[in-house]
């Protein structure tokens, strides 16, 4: 099985000084990969590089033929102006395939199709025509995941993707996320702060403090130093 991505002793930073170093780990199809760490930590910096938003400084990171083909899903923490985003649920869907489209300035019958897919897929195809503005955060939250998905169903990249949310919508969430991973096979990599849940859902963990503290599986990780402290001994 080839990694969809693989990192090797990669680092990431800004204007000479590195956020992120000596990283090496992997996501290969059907993983559920999470990325904990505190704040300041360099889990953003990692994932702008995992996006391909940044170059690497050092080492080497590969990409999948087959995910640079499709491209990644990527949901990234939501700001006010984004929450206000005034434009149909279906319309926010459809952008998920731009990537798709090349220079052609329209969107063809397939993405729609794929759209309307996922849509039903995440259950808000009851709501395709609602302003994105006025949806609950777990609506909004399914909307994000179905863009997403217009751009991949290989792999998807999540930043904090609970913030804001209440504990009904969290755990809504978590079982979106647990179904598509473990019935549909996407990949998951999610940065998170909520150690407590994801020591549950996930197979494995890269705790990050600048470099990598741990990386390995979730019953490994409860079992180092670094889990033991970070989770008070969940």
């Amino acid at each position: 099985m080839n990694p969809l991505i693989q990192c090797s002793h990669v680092d990431f930073g800004y204007e000479n000084q590195d956020a992120v170093v000596d990283v090496t780990m992997d996501v290969n199809p059907g993983e559920y990969v999470c990325i904990v760490g505190e704040n300041g930590s360099g889990k953003s910096t990692l994932m702008k590089g995992l996006l391909g938003l940044l170059k690497p400084t050092g080492g080497v990171i590969s990409v999948s033929d087959e995910l640079r083909r499709s491209g990644i899903g990527y949901l990234p923490q939501q700001t006010a102006a984004q929450k206000d985003f005034p434009a149909t649920v279906r319309e926010v869907v459809l952008s998920g395939c731009l990537s798709r489209r090349g220079n052609w300035p329209f969107y063809s019958g397939n993405e729609k199709k794929l759209a309307v897919k996922n849509m039903e897929r995440l259950g808000i195809i009851g709501i395709a025509g609602k302003c994105y503005r006025e949806l609950s955060g777990g609506q909004q939250q399914r909307t994000l995941i179905a863009r997403a998905l217009c751009a991949t169903d290989k792999l998807l990249i999540m930043d904090e993707p609970i913030t804001g949310l209440d504990p009904s919508a969290i755990a809504e969430f978590y079982e979106i996320i647990r179904k598509l991973n473990r019935e549909e096979g996407v990949a998951i990599l999610m940065v998170s702060h909520d150690v407590a849940t994801v020591v549950k859902e996930a197979d494995k963990i890269l705790h990050l403090k600048r470099e990598v503290l741990f990386y390995g599986t979730t019953k490994e990780y409860l079992k180092s130093n670094a889990g033991y402290i970070y989770t008070g001994g969940a």
